[in-house]
């Protein structure tokens, strides 16, 4: 196969949509001669929101360790190879073709999925090339997650709120009680989730495997110290150490419990304090991108994949610090179908701003048409485009230089628009 032989049999197998289980990812890594447990000291993080984040944070602190470390992340906003990195740097794209030749009898005879076939690839490639840290992010969920075959070593909750209710379940609990099976018997386990009930679910399952458990704000303590676009400076004490002022190139002072969950698995794996504070200042060496991203700056242009509710509260939050600074604000945004958009879309509103609605480059696509009468029937006012670079090239003809432009709700749409150059 070609790369692009291989993505042309890769991407079809979204027919598939999501199976959850772990039989078929099985039977592809056992013709690799199982993979997954040749993935050095391995990091497994799930969570609704904060999971790349935090695995950004750890990848840059063991690689500035002289760590030979994989990061598996998804999805992807531009190229494939943006999935599957080792030490920042993404997969060749003949060693896709090979893995995806090597699997794809297989996953045609099981009808695997895609991002099934795609964590085989993930791990073959980071097994053969003797990794020694991986950062495993899940898909969605947990139990019955693909990523899922890992024995961890640390299990990394970042926290839960409600999404993909149908497949993960309608309550808190039920939808930590399918994260925290993550956990395994040898795990030490990492959390940020503060919800009494979907903590409980988290403490069942680690007092099941007998794994010891560190909670953020409870095992550390933060204090934000600064909060600006593009940078957040904050105070961080934990066991081990203190941390008088910790830098990260990230927008938002909800990042103070990613960036502690962080450093609190990395003092544990033996990184010294200087790796971690170096690491963390070069996170976006790992390819980290459009998580409330300040692209540009007249006006001030933000780049943003949240899609749901938690998430969106989280960014509106972020901005309302920075809200004064600004004369107008414009959102673009395109939403999936399986969004609760009538949630998201009131969340924003707080942003006293303008919309412009677009459909996303998927066949899930929720019609700017009627995300534009959502728009609406919530008292916001509402400019429907056919896509996202018509509503871009449509808001930057509007917008003056002391005005702010949020892009959110996808990563279909950021990624087509940095694929268009943005």
């Amino acid at each position: 196969m070609t790369y692009q032989e291989a993505l042309d049999f890769l991407y079809p197998l979204h027919r598939f949509g999501i199976k959850p289980g772990l039989d078929r990812v099985c039977s592809l890594l056992d013709l690799h001669g199982s993979p997954q447990k040749r993935l050095g000291v391995v990091v497994h993080i799930a969570g609704t929101n904060g999971k790349g984040s935090v695995a950004a944070a750890l990848a840059s602190i063991f690689q500035a360790s002289g760590k030979k470390c994989a990061l598996y992340t998804s999805p992807h906003l531009v190229d494939f190879t943006e999935r599957i990195r080792i030490n920042g740097r993404q997969i060749p794209r003949e060693r896709v073709a090979y893995y995806c030749s090597c699997f794809s009898d297989a996953v045609i005879a099981s009808k695997a999925t895609f991002f099934e076939a795609t964590t085989a690839i993930a791990f073959a490639w980071f097994a053969d090339e003797g990794v020694e840290v991986s950062i495993i992010e899940t898909g969605m969920g947990g139990r019955l997650d693909a990523t899922n075959v890992v024995d961890s070593d640390y299990a990394v909750i970042t926290s839960i709120g409600l999404d993909h209710t149908d497949w993960l379940g309608k309550t808190l609990a039920l939808i930590a009680a399918e994260k925290a099976a993550i956990i395994k018997k040898g795990s030490k386990v990492f959390s940020a989730v503060s919800q009494p009930e979907a903590q409980h679910e988290i403490d069942l399952m680690a007092k099941r495997c007998n794994a010891p458990l560190f909670v953020a704000g409870k095992d550390s303590a933060c204090r934000l110290m600064s909060v600006e676009p593009g940078m957040v400076a904050l105070e961080l004490t934990t066991t081990f150490h203190y941390y008088p002022s910790l830098k990260a190139p990230l927008t938002g002072s909800f990042h103070a419990s990613n960036i502690s969950l962080a450093v609190m698995v990395a003092e544990n794996a033996g990184i010294a304090p200087e790796h971690i504070t170096s690491g963390l200042e070069g996170l976006l060496q790992t390819g980290y991108r459009a998580r409330l991203e300040l692209i540009g700056r007249h006006p001030a242009l933000f780049l943003d994949v949240s899609h749901n509710p938690d998430g969106m509260r989280e960014t509106v939050n972020a901005l309302c610090l920075f809200r004064h600074n600004y004369r107008r604000v414009h959102v673009l945004i395109g939403l999936a179908s399986d969004k609760d958009a009538r949630a998201i879309i009131r969340e924003i509103l707080r942003l006293d701003c303008t919309f412009v609605l677009v459909n996303i480059p998927s066949e899930r696509s929720v019609p700017a048409e009627t995300l534009g009468s959502l728009c609406r029937e919530e008292g916001g006012e509402a400019t429907v485009c056919a896509a996202g670079r018509e509503g871009l090239a449509y808001l930057l003809g509007q917008a003056t230089d002391d005005d702010m432009i949020l892009v959110t709700g996808s990563f279909y749409l950021a990624g087509d628009l940095l694929a268009a150059g943005l």
